[in-house]
């Protein structure tokens, strides 16, 4: 009974002892808590303006990129001029609803929003190809960005040089768009026609010009003008006056005084060109349609004379036979589409490889094309791609064709001018 009344009296201070190591554990945690608290907050802090400073640096470094793009493609261009290279530019047509045949089709086509120079094709197994060319435009490009690219090659036509812009790709990528546009939404045609009005008014105290537009089509080989009413077959000669140059004889050359009167013209021509149906476009352009426009100035003060000439082309489509489901008329227009397109690619490569001999009379096409094509002109091509999967065959070949084509150099531009009754050719560094 002792022992139990002495460990009782021992009870209390015990108990005060542990009351109060409980108080200081207690005070502890609460320090550590708030100890803990500033220490996320602190860290937190540090860690937003790490990561602020990273976005201010990426920032600073994705702005020096561009700037650093945007002069080497300021360069690159420079570089094109001097040496007379053709300009090629990229479209590549956005999804629509009519393109999707099956469901699930994916994109195999991307374009760098940092590098407009740049596109990559997937190609399968996660291999990709990467081109890259003047100018690519993403599918949300519009056509007023399209034309503005292209809008000092057609000003320099109105200065006396040869232009030729023209769309290449497969059937259905949108070539057609691209040149002749719709009604609310004009393509180059309208848009390059409507400039030059709008240059020669600014000039008109200066200079006087006479402006004749000519268009045809090539359909199996055959030419044809679009602008008469029987659409009369012709043929493509040497110019008799001695000049060398190309000659349709019988070729509608219509002197137009306005924009709209040329509008009428190109409507005209769009109701004669031949189209039909095919799996691959309910709307296939089966021929090449050149539009063809002349125009010769006249220096009010010198009275020097000027000739330029300006040819936008819209090319048949390219396309596989056994896609197309092509037979009978059908695969002779597919014969003869893709044999004069082959023959473009020869005259590119023999351009290319600056070959004595260049294979333009291997087809009409190339034939009339002689013009633009050769030494001394300006050239654009737009190549059209699909950014389907299901097109990646004909995309990849479009590509591939464009990055030859982008190697091919002309020579500096020359400028056709006539002073004094006697008339030469200055490229393009010489003084008008």
């Amino acid at each position: 009974m002792a022992d139990l009344q002495k460990r009782l009296t021992a009870l209390p201070p015990t108990l005060r002892t542990m009351k109060t190591d409980y108080a200081s554990l207690k005070s502890q945690v609460r320090n550590f808590s708030d100890f803990y608290g500033a220490a996320i907050t602190d860290a937190k802090k540090q860690i937003s303006a790490a990561v602020s400073e990273m976005s201010e640096a990426n920032k600073d470094l994705l702005e020096k990129y561009r700037k650093e793009v945007a002069l080497r493609r300021k360069y690159h261009e420079q570089l094109v001029e001097l040496k007379g290279n053709i300009r090629v530019l990229c479209r590549v047509k956005p999804v629509l609803k009519e393109d999707q045949h099956e469901e699930g089709q994916s994109v195999v086509v991307t374009t760098d929003p940092n590098n407009e120079s740049a596109l990559s094709v997937l190609k399968g197994q996660g291999r990709s190809h990467n081109f890259e060319l003047d100018r690519v435009f993403h599918p949300q490009a519009t056509q007023e960005e399209v034309f503005q690219e292209i809008e000092p090659l057609v000003t320099s036509c109105i200065d006396g040089y040869h232009v030729c812009i023209f769309a290449y790709g497969q059937t259905g990528s949108g070539k057609t768009y691209t040149m002749e546009g719709s009604t609310e939404n004009p393509g180059i045609n309208q848009r390059a026609l409507k400039h030059l009005f709008s240059e020669m008014e600014d000039r008109k105290d200066m200079w006087t010009y006479t402006v004749t537009v000519s268009s045809v089509e090539i359909y199996n080989e055959v030419l044809r003008d679009l602008l008469s009413k029987d659409g009369e077959k012709l043929d493509i000669k040497i110019n008799p006056d001695g000049t060398g140059q190309l000659h349709v004889p019988g070729l509608r050359l219509i002197e137009v005084k306005s924009f709209q009167h040329i509008k009428k013209l190109l409507a005209q021509a769009r109701r004669n060109r031949i189209t039909f149906g095919t799996q691959m476009n309910q709307h296939s352009s089966r021929s090449h349609a050149l539009l063809m426009i002349t125009v010769l100035g006249t220096d009010l003060a010198s009275g020097a004379k000027t000739t330029g000439k300006l040819n936008l082309v819209d090319l048949a489509g390219s396309e596989r036979v056994w896609k197309s489901g092509a037979e009978g008329e059908r695969l002779k227009e597919a014969q003869n589409i893709n044999r004069s397109l082959l023959a473009l690619g020869d005259v590119i490569q023999a351009l290319r490889g600056k070959e004595k001999h260049i294979p333009f009379r291997n087809s009409r096409l190339t034939y009339l094309l002689q013009d633009s094509l050769g030494k001394g002109n300006k050239t654009a091509m737009v190549v059209q791609v699909s950014a389907l999967e299901s097109n990646v065959g004909e995309t990849m070949c479009s590509l591939k064709f464009a990055e030859r084509v982008c190697k091919v150099e002309l020579g500096p531009a020359a400028r056709k001018i006539q002073r004094g009754g006697g008339s030469h050719q200055c490229d393009s560094n010489s003084p008008s």
